[in-house]
């Protein structure tokens, strides 16, 4: 009787220290999350625009695009249309003048923008000797700049895979003069930020059909937050795309930039024009849960990384996606790691990223 007291009292004393030491863990990470979240002092609230003359040049888009209709009325078409049919809206011709030098490469963007900078896509090109006809695409995270995840590409060159390492769009050498960040690859104008995301899809798309062309024959890839938007729905559409790593990865587009820590200056410029109710339809045809069963039609491996404290992409998003995954059958591995968005980026986190990335590739591909 007395023993079985002292256990019992025991197993609580050992429940309330565990409970407390979680709750300070939980507070530290969230104040360090916060700190790195809030370093950035260049964000713009740009203002809310349909952006319908974007989608003139959609596939699908233009029966539906007219002055006459009600922009968010024609969006809506849009998505229905795209929905149904997005192969085709993600189509594209392959561009015709790759260049490589000195270690990048150049092209042509198969999407026409506005804009000369943004329409001559980048890419650094890590070639292993030992690659034997393997090669991952990495895309980065939004507002990356020309030099992250070099290291990561050096580590995968390591392994005897070979790395293109791509610029998204309105990234480094692709950002127009008047903007100092990416603001153009996501922001309150709906259809630009449709636009930026189907660009990118087509240029992942673009680098595998230069990947084949130079003798590779099993590709891969690797997205990062917005990156791992852009790589899913490349992957979705592609099924050369054989072997992911998708970190920050979650369901709804529109649900991510409304709730988002790092998004927040684009939300304010959304709520002058638009609820979220709305946002989620017309931001459909380019949010990763449209396109699950898309997904799960090719045989392929797939490593997705979430974080237990993520305030950019919370965590509810990525657990959806992951329960959809597990009902459409994908043969995929899931890890949690016990950091946020931002505090993925820092020691330990990267490395563990980094290590898990590396492994997966290694074993799959």
């Amino acid at each position: 009787m007395i023993a079985d007291v002292v256990n019992r009292a025991a197993f609580n004393l050992r429940s309330t220290i565990a409970s407390v030491l979680a709750l300070r863990y939980q507070r530290w990470m969230n104040e360090w999350e916060a700190t790195l979240a809030f370093r950035d002092t260049d964000r713009i609230t740009r203002p809310f625009e349909w952006g319908i003359e974007w989608a003139q040049q959609w596939p699908l888009a233009e029966p539906h695009v007219n002055d006459s209709e009600r922009p968010d009325d024609c969006l809506l078409d849009v998505n229905r249309q795209v929905i149904a049919d997005s192969r085709r809206f993600f189509s594209y011709r392959t561009p015709t003048d790759f260049a490589l030098k000195d270690g990048a490469l150049r092209f042509t963007s198969a999407v026409a923008t506005p804009y000369p900078e943004n329409n001559v896509v980048h890419a650094r090109w890590f070639e292993s000797p030992r690659a034997r006809r393997r090669a991952v695409v990495i895309v980065p995270h939004w507002n990356a700049d020309a030099g992250h995840l070099m290291a990561l590409a050096r580590i995968i060159r390591g392994l005897g895979i070979s790395v293109l390492r791509l610029s998204p769009p309105y990234h480094d050498n692709r950002t127009p003069p008047e903007t100092r960040r990416a603001d153009y690859s996501v922001s309150p104008n709906i259809g630009r930020t449709v636009d930026a995301t189907r660009q990118a899809v087509v240029d992942i798309r673009s680098c595998c059909d230069w990947l084949e062309q130079s003798g590779y024959e099993r590709l891969g890839l690797v997205g990062i937050s917005l990156g791992a938007c852009h790589g899913f729905l490349a992957a979705a559409h592609d099924s050369r795309l054989a072997v992911n790593v998708f970190s920050h990865l979650g369901t709804s587009y529109a649900d991510i930039v409304w709730t988002g820590v790092s998004t927040r200056h684009i939300r304010q410029g959304l709520e002058s024009g638009i609820d979220l109710t709305l946002l989620r339809e017309v931001w459909r045809l380019i949010s990763p849960i449209s396109y699950v069963a898309h997904f799960a039609r090719t045989d392929r491996r797939s490593l997705f990384i979430r974080t237990t404290y993520d305030t950019t992409v919370v965590p509810i998003f990525s657990q959806e996606l992951m329960e959809a995954g597990w009902r459409h059958g994908w043969p995929h591995r899931e890890i949690v790691l016990p950091c946020g968005h931002y505090t993925s980026g820092e020691i330990p986190f990267k490395f563990l990223i980094g290590y898990y990335a590396s492994s997966f590739l290694r074993r799959h591909l």
